[in-house]
């Protein structure tokens, strides 16, 4: 297997600029975060409102160190069967019949020989463990505060050791362990020992700044001046008292609309159009619509107006 370390940014610098190429700003803060968690082998939990840019984070990373993403996407009800392993019992009922047909069963080995690699079905905790890839993966745990709290106790080997008992076969140890992202938007609190396994860092929403960065390299296609208006008025949005704020997920998915709507500047007649690509529950688009459209607009705009003068 070919180490990872290898093709590990030299520094944050380097690091911030490797993840400029596959267009994700990072500001130092998590570059720094992301470096360490590399150089030290140590998971990486990062917390953060939904649609900031942490799950990119993993993405990006794969595709940056040229390995793959195996990805567990957490979900109540989540046990050992969907993302550690379990057996594929079909096959096994198949071989004790044949076995069965042969008339000559040593049932100690057949014993062995059911619970055994071939009959193991791996699921994504296990995969990332398996020491025949060319490269260690990049693994993402994502949303793991969807998930019960018992599943935690089922990562704590995984994050601690790399590796996964199976009571019928035995221990699974990653020659080279996997860079690990783990995910969670914060709807519950993650137990302290599984925190401790990682590196911590929050991602917040974007200043306007590095939310210009990130909408004009997403999304070259759009113009300078609709790409501004844009950052400007989600910027001015995520100060109302809304059920769920904008993130940078649904900035990019707006400007992408407007640019395919043939639009060159905000309007309120197309803001109001189009404010379902953003918010995502009827109580906020009905607060918003209207008056509070016009008036985060005109901020949105003297805003931009302020910033040209300074520049000027």
């Amino acid at each position: 297997m070919t180490q990872i370390a290898s093709s590990v940014p030299l520094s944050v610098d380097e690091l911030q600029n490797t993840l400029r190429k596959e267009l994700y700003v990072a500001d130092r803060g998590l570059a720094m975060s992301i470096y360490l968690a590399l150089k030290l082998k140590r998971p990486l939990f990062l917390e953060g409102e939904a649609g900031v840019g942490k799950t990119e984070v993993a993405k990006v990373l794969a595709s940056a160190l040229d390995t793959d993403l195996i990805r567990l996407q957490c979900y109540e009800g989540l046990d050992v069967s969907q993302a550690v392993y379990e057996w594929n019992y079909s096959r096994q009922l198949l071989q004790i019949r044949l076995l069965e047909a042969s008339g000559d069963v040593d049932r100690d080995q057949a014993e062995r020989d059911l619970f055994s690699d071939e009959f193991l079905i791996k699921r994504p905790l296990l995969q990332a463990l398996d020491s025949s890839r060319d490269r260690p993966p990049v693994l993402l745990i994502d949303e793991l505060d969807r998930a019960d709290e018992e599943f935690e106790g089922y990562l704590l080997e995984v994050l601690s050791d790399f590796q996964i008992t199976i009571p019928e076969i035995g221990t699974y140890k990653a020659d080279e362990p996997p860079v690990v992202v783990i995910t969670s938007n914060r709807t519950r609190e993650i137990h302290d020992a599984l925190k401790r396994r990682c590196l911590y860092y929050w991602i917040d929403y974007p200043d306007l700044q590095k939310e210009m960065q990130i909408v004009t390299s997403k999304v070259p296609e759009a113009s300078k001046k609709l790409a501004g208006q844009v950052t400007a008025f989600v910027q001015e949005l995520r100060g109302v008292e809304l059920y769920k704020v904008p993130g940078v997920a649904e900035t990019l998915d707006w400007i992408a609309a407007l640019v395919s709507l043939n639009e060159k500047e905000l309007s309120p007649e197309v803001i109001d159009d189009t404010l379902g690509i953003m918010l995502k529950y009827h109580e906020d688009i009905e607060a918003v619509r209207g008056e509070q459209t016009r008036a985060l607009l005109n901020r949105a705009l003297n805003q931009g107006a302020r910033r040209g003068g300074r520049r000027g």
